[in-house]
């Protein structure tokens, strides 16, 4: 295949990246449904191993540094249970064999991060989680640990997805001014006018703590010791089962207890032009101790309705403090979008005709919980 020069793969170029060999499967055929807009899912193999630690391979290849911390192995092809707070790793099925110029980005699908799985990816030889460097030939292993819930997974289940990259895709502040000036990125709460852009080497999210029902409730807390999530059920559970609601207090601010997880939702609402795709960046710990995202990959098309509705979807915001009650107000910024550019205009776009899961996000719940539950139930 012939390797864009610059930008994020589209749907259309990681079909033609299959065909070529560069991403491979060790069993399954690699199917339609697993190709996004820019990035595509990746799947569990049929082995888990329970490890002593989490760890990355060095100048190692995993599987040699997986002999020290492995301690024992677990059969997922008829589906297995993953403990709370144990890491374990699972071998994935897609291989890579990229060339020289192409690079690849891993990221936990969104209906992971907001059941706080945590996950990354890692590769032989490699100092970074979920970075994969140009030319990397390979296999592909994640990295699991389940935090607020214990999980069943199988084999073929995908929790993260993976973006092929070329050259410099990264958008300066600069370039998103003048993008933002044509197509606005972000609206209001309306969705009707552009919200002004807050940009630091991104564009920065707020949240919102003012609006979501008459009680004030205006997000989730995990609550501790709920029964096990089969990931393969979708619309299944109830949420008052897994979730207490979230309050704000007359200053429209809640208080954060450590190590709790929280699901809040952005003020702003996200639209990403078919020539873009963006994904949500490591937090600044100068803003706080907080951690305000797991899952992030935004691919082309979300938030972007049809004209005369209201444009933009707001964002779903994993949160977690660290080490002290933290306060946080509404509209207080969180979190940073980085875009990236397209190499070319994907054949498809996020959204419902795919079967995209959040086109149009009424909660910050994943797919896993059923909707119109009451006072669980947040309206957008």
């Amino acid at each position: 295949m012939e390797i864009p020069h610059c930008g994020v793969f589209p749907a259309q170029s990681l079909r033609a990246a299959i065909q070529a060999k560069y991403i491979a499967s060790t069993s399954l055929v690699i199917a339609e449904t697993n190709i996004q807009p820019a990035s595509m899912d990746l799947r569990l193999g049929p082995t888990a191993y329970r490890l002593r630690c989490s760890f990355l391979p060095g100048s190692s290849s995993v599987l040699e540094k997986l002999k020290d911390y492995a301690m024992g192995e677990i059969d997922l092809r008829d589906g297995a249970v993953l403990e709370r707070n144990q890491p374990y790793l699972i071998p994935l099925i897609e291989e890579l064999a990229l060339p020289v110029a192409v690079r690849a980005k891993a990221n936990p699908k969104s209906s992971t991060g907001r059941l706080d799985v945590f996950t990354r990816v890692i590769t032989d030889c490699s100092y970074r989680f979920d970075e994969v460097e140009t030319g990397y030939q390979g296999g592909l292993f994640l990295e699991i640990v389940p935090r607020s819930f214990a999980i069943k997974v199988n084999t073929g289940l995908s929790l993260n997805q993976l973006r092929l990259i070329s050259g410099n895709a990264r958008c300066s502040d600069e370039d998103m001014k003048a993008l933002h000036g044509r197509e606005p990125v972000v609206y209001a709460f309306d969705g009707y006018c552009e919200a002004d852009l807050v940009l630091g080497d991104g564009v920065f999210m707020s949240v919102d703590l003012r609006r979501l029902s008459p009680n004030r409730v205006v997000g989730y807390r995990a609550k501790k010791n709920s029964r096990l999530i089969d990931l393969s059920k979708i619309r299944h559970y109830d949420p008052a089962e897994f979730w207490e609601p979230v309050y704000a207090e007359s200053k429209d601010r809640i208080v954060l207890d450590p190590e709790e997880f929280y699901l809040l939702l952005s003020r702003e609402r996200i639209r990403v032009p078919a020539g873009l795709a963006a994904d949500m960046v490591a937090y600044d710990p100068t803003s706080g101790e907080l951690r305000t995202h797991y899952a992030g990959f935004f691919d082309p098309g979300f938030g972007v309705h049809e004209p005369g509705a209201p444009q933009g979807t707001v964002a779903a915001l994993e949160v977690r403090a660290h080490d002290v009650p933290f306060m946080i107000e509404d509209g207080q910024r969180v979190s940073k979008l980085a875009f990236e550019r397209m190499s070319a205009i994907p054949e498809i776009l996020y959204g419902a005709s795919i079967g995209s899961s959040y086109s149009t996000q009424d909660t910050m719940l994943g797919k896993h919980f059923q909707v119109n539950t009451g006072q669980l139930h947040l309206m957008v």
